[in-house]
């Protein structure tokens, strides 16, 4: 297992993340799709998020991510879209013609959670690490 440290703990916390263009125009080719891959690469740099896999197609992003336990997917959504959506419009006026209204990605977005461990495994832990009483589901540790 690839465990992660903080001051006062220990994770693995991975999402999968699609985000489109605002009405999936194709703009994401050469010096934008750069730019995007760059921008991504920093906020979640700034922001402790190691970028595990990511592909930038023509209207859409993929990342693959893991992440501190105190950011909220919705949260690293917000900073990563806000950020390359604000730094393209300035650096590529073209765009502004087409997103006039300062919206260069969709709204909303895509993200699952990633994990090592299935729910099954899981199930098998709890089932034989504690008291065997099959007909409770929530169980405690015997002294």
């Amino acid at each position: 297992m690839d465990y992660r440290y903080g001051s006062h703990t220990v994770y693995q916390i991975e999402y999968h993340f699609v985000w489109v263009t605002k009405y999936r125009y194709q703009v994401l080719k050469g010096e934008i799709a750069e730019r995007v891959r760059d921008l991504v690469r920093q906020t979640c740099e700034t922001f402790e998020i190691r970028i595990i896999k990511g592909v930038v197609s023509k209207d859409h992003a993929h990342i693959l991510v893991s992440a501190p336990p105190n950011m909220a997917p919705s949260e690293i959504m917000r900073r990563i879209k806000g950020r390359t959506s604000s730094y393209l419009l300035e650096e590529f006026p073209h765009l502004k013609k087409r997103y006039w209204g300062r919206h260069f990605w969709a709204r909303g977005y895509f993200c699952a959670t990633v994990g090592q461990m299935t729910d099954e495994m899981i199930k098998h832990y709890l089932e034989h690490h504690f008291e065997p009483n099959s007909n409770d589901n929530f169980k405690m540790e015997p002294d």
